[in-house]
């Protein structure tokens, strides 16, 4: 235990962050993936918005393993199955949610 922080402290205090900078250029990379998509290519508008929350996906992921230490400590395989599982409950409310909502408008519409 002892050891592991000290190669932690040690890794704050000197050298090169490759895990952060890697992280930041695969950030950089998507977002301009996501720009190029919105902007110059020919795709219609609903395959360009699940493309762009497909890179949004991606992204959110890559951050929190590359800059949110969630896979490192003794709880690290826990802590992503709690984010999995997080993810999950938010994407159900969210589809959910649309599903009604366009229920209504539709039974509305009638």
């Amino acid at each position: 235990m002892a050891q592991n922080n000290k190669s932690n402290t040690a890794h704050a205090e000197g050298g090169i962050p490759w895990k952060h900078i890697v992280g930041f250029a695969l950030s950089i990379i998507l977002t301009l993936l996501a720009v190029w998509v919105a902007l110059y290519s020919t795709l219609t508008t609903n395959v360009k918005v699940v493309i762009i929350f497909i890179f949004a996906f991606i992204q959110a992921a890559l951050q929190l393993l590359m800059f949110m230490h969630m896979t490192e400590g003794r709880d690290g395989k826990i802590q992503i199955g709690n984010i999995l599982f997080a993810a999950f409950i938010a994407i159900v409310v969210v589809i959910g949610s649309y599903w009604v909502m366009e229920i209504g408008h539709m039974n509305h519409l009638m």
